[in-house]
This record gives structure tokens, C-alpha cells and sequence, in this order.
């Protein structure tokens, strides 16, 4: 595994990090999700990211207790505050109240005394950004904050974001944003921004929730149990799911074959291979999963490759920066978690 600095940061983080969202706490039971963190910590992976929102806070229970026996320092654990927690009006976003209580909750669901990144989920229009950085700056300085961050925020709003945390002296260093192959809407200002304000990048979905993996076959019904069978999943892979789309990712195996791995392992040496990101997050419901991507470390692609790839996807990529601050049609609507059995 290799493991780089966290934008212009003293944290470092392993190059594939795995992320727990759709999969512990729903998909999984925890005993599956505590074999894949097993697995994840056997191939080199300590970074950890996760959510209070995902499951409605089961992800980070999960994720707890598989790690429970981890020597703490040895790992850094990544969740986020904004999304709905709850039915109340102080149940979501970016409010002193809601970062404050969100943070404790997410606390004691990891099982921990601090998180190494705490990161705003989304930007939030409705409160004053000396509200939320203050907030943060609060839980940093009680110990229980080390870093924090962003997902998903304009190139503008990260400049405002860290004009206000330098004031604060809090260390504000890294940036979330969904990036792969196809999608690629940060490149035109987040990226650069990010470089000269020394942000990381944590990608996620490097491998366009498994289209990448060439798993989905133009012309063909999805594999069972895949997440595009999923009617959450389903609506994200959605853009994804044309045949001309497919069959151009089916071009690329021939690029894997070159550079002497699979294609998901493509994928993720491709994101890797960009500008100002230091980690890949990537899901997985099987062990197996996770040693195949975190082998995409040891992946070389060339300028030729590189260009290889973007003469198949073509214009294909989604490019427009104005997606940045909507990533996603959908966003789930709080729903109460189902009763016990």
C-alpha cells in the first residue's frame, strides 16, 4: 500500500480507502462488514470513511465494532455531518447545533474519543459560514476534531471555507469530491483550487458505482444482487446505464490488458494518477473485493495510456463544473430506520 499527505497536511492517508456507504448497516451484516474491514486492514488500508447519515447511523456502528480491536492510531476514521439524521428541524445541515450534536453522535457510534477528518457532507446555503466553521473550529480544539474538510463544495466555497478556517487557526485540508473516468466535473476549478489552497482530494466513486468494473453488459439485464438492481442504487448508476455508455467501457478492457491488471484496478490507478488526490475510497461487499482494488497502488499508466482512455470515453465524460455542487439527482429523504425483529 502507498500512502500519501493529506493536501499540504502532516496526515497521511493510504492511497484506497475504504467506504462504508449502501453497503454496512444494510447490505451487510456486521459480521460480513467486520470480514471486509479485516480484509481492508490485511491489504494495507487504514484510512476509513464513513457518514452519520448512511444506514441512519448503522454504517458507523458497524464500522466501530469491526474495528474495535484496532490499535486507534494506527488507522484514521473520516465521517461527515449535513445530510438528515432525523425527522427534526435541527436534524440536518451545517448548524452549531446540528455539526456539535452530530459529532458526539457520530462519537460514540464509531466507538472513539476523536475522528481524524470531519467533513461538512454538503455546503449549506441556509447557514452563515462563520456559524459552521466556528462549530468546527470548537470540536477541534476540545480534541475531538483533528482535521476537518468538505465533500462535494464548489471551488468557491472552498476558498471561503478556508479563508475562515486560517482565521480560526483550524486546519481545514481536504475536499471530497465524486471523481472517475466519467465523471470529471472538478477539473476545470476544484481541482486547481484545491492545489493552491493545499487541499487533498478523497475520491469517491472512482469506479462509477462498478461501471468501471465492466461488470454491466450493454444490452443485457444487470447481475443479480449488483447495486443497480438496488432502487437506492439504482437511481445513482442511472446516468451510467446507456449502451453506448457500456459499450465504450467495454473498450477499455483491452487498456487493462496493457497495463497488466483488471479494470477496476484501472479505474482506480486512473484517479489516483490525478491532480492533488491523495486516497480512492472505494466500497466492497466481499473481501475479495478489496485486495483486488488496493493492488491498483501498484499500477503504472503512462501519457500514452492516459490518452488511450480518453480517446474511448470521448465525450462521453461528464465535464461541467456546474454539477460539482449537485453531484446527484436523488438525495434521500430522512427515513425512521426499520423496527428490530
Amino acid at each position: 500500500m502507498e500512502y500519501r499527505q493529506l493536501g499540504r497536511s502532516g496526515l497521511r492517508v493510504s492511497a484506497v480507502a475504504y467506504g462504508n456507504w449502501v453497503t454496512h448497516g444494510s447490505q451487510l451484516d456486521d459480521g460480513a462488514a467486520a470480514a471486509c474491514v479485516a480484509a481492508a486492514l490485511d491489504a494495507g488500508i487504514t484510512t476509513f470513511d464513513t457518514a452519520d447519515r448512511y444506514a441512519q447511523g448503522r454504517a458507523e456502528e458497524a464500522l466501530g465494532k469491526a474495528l474495535s480491536g484496532v490499535r486507534r492510531s494506527s488507522i484514521e476514521l473520516c465521517t461527515k455531518v449535513y445530510l438528515p439524521v432525523g425527522p427534526g428541524a435541527n436534524d440536518s445541515g451545517l448548524s452549531r447545533k446540528h455539526i456539535i450534536e452530530g459529532c458526539h453522535a457520530s462519537l460514540g457510534r464509531l466507538g472513539t474519543d476523536y475522528v481524524d477528518l470531519y467533513q461538512a457532507h454538503r455546503y449549506d446555503d441556509s447557514v452563515p459560514l462563520e456559524e459552521t466553521m466556528l462549530a468546527f473550529a470548537d470540536l477541534v480544539r476540545q480534541g475531538k476534531v483533528l482535521y476537518v474538510g468538505a465533500s462535494e463544495w464548489t471551488a468557491a466555497q472552498l476558498r471561503a471555507g478556508q479563508r475562515l478556517a486560517a482565521d480560526l487557526n483550524v486546519p481545514f485540508i481536504a475536499n471530497q469530491p465524486q471523481y472517475s473516468m466519467l465523471w470529471r466535473v472538478v477539473e476545470a476549478e476544484v481541482v486547481p483550487t484545491s492545489a493552491e489552497l493545499g487541499l487533498g482530494q478523497l475520491a469517491w466513486s472512482p469506479l462509477a458505482m462498478g461501471v468501471l468494473t465492466g461488470k454491466y453488459e450493454p444490452g443485457h439485464r444487470p447481475p443479480a444482487g449488483s447495486r443497480a438492481t438496488d432502487g437506492f442504487g439504482g437511481s445513482f448508476i442511472a446516468r451510467y446505464s446507456s449502451d453506448l455508455l457500456l459499450s465504450r467501457v467495454r473498450q477499455l478492457r483491452s487498456i487493462a490488458e496493457a497495463a497488466d491488471c483488471t479494470m477496476a484496478q484501472l479505474a482506480v490507478a486512473w484517479v489516483l494518477r490525478r491532480p492533488t488526490v491523495a486516497s480512492a475510497i472505494v466500497g466492497a461487499s466481499r473481501p475479495e473485493q478489496l485486495a483486488e482494488t488496493a493492488a491498483a497502488t501498484t499500477v503504472r499508466l503512462d501519457d500514452e495510456l492516459m490518452a488511450q482512455i480518453d480517446a474511448v470515453l470521448g465525450d462521453l465524460v461528464e465535464r461541467d463544473p456546474a454539477k460539482t455542487a449537485r453531484p446527484n439527482d436523488v438525495m434521500p429523504a430522512w427515513r425512521p430506520p426499520p423496527a428490530a425483529s
